[in-house]
């Protein structure tokens, strides 16, 4: 199922990459909803690119039809990501811990400058998420790409809070 997602943030790209790439920043998102706290495996600095792995647990509820055939506790992942800091894109690729055959999800971000508004940004999401579960993977996919609409939404007040903070 594919997905996208424009959100506008009143900061330049470089000040909403920075945040996003913040060890303090990713700690925030502790406080979201149906996801446990983010784990910062790792962050290598290669020239312009920077490296992120970041290992999360999904921490909310679940359908029955869902759970009778995915343990929930079992719900954990890595999310690989490369940023491009020259040109304010990101490449992010889920890796489940289980289920790793029945689950691929990929997705791309891109901040630009708002048309109207050089000292704003418009992050633009777009990705695909596949869940191959008898019966019940579209209905696991809706759900996935459900939840990750409501997260972002989320995490854009918690960017907005984070760069009003830094000043």
């Amino acid at each position: 199922m594919r997905f996208r997602v424009e959100q506008r943030f009143d900061a330049p790209p470089a000040a909403v990459e920075a945040a996003l790439l913040d060890p303090g920043f990713l700690l925030r998102l502790a406080g979201l909803p149906k996801l446990g706290a983010p784990e910062l495996l790792s962050t290598e600095v290669d020239g312009h690119l920077v490296h992120q792995r970041v290992r999360y647990r999904f921490a909310g509820d679940l359908a029955p039809a869902v759970t009778a055939v995915i343990d929930p506790e079992r719900l954990t992942w890595v999310e690989e990501t490369t940023y491009d800091l020259v040109v304010h894109c990101g490449e992010h690729r889920i890796i489940p811990d289980h289920h790793a055959g029945r689950l691929t999800s990929s997705y791309s971000t891109h901040l630009t400058p708002a048309g109207d508004d050089p000292d704003a940004t418009v992050r633009t999401t777009d990705g695909e998420v596949k869940v191959r579960f008898a019966l019940v993977g579209g209905k696991v996919e809706k759900a996935i790409v459900s939840g990750l609409i409501s997260h972002a939404a989320l995490e854009a007040e918690v960017v907005t809070g984070w760069l009003a903070e830094q000043g």
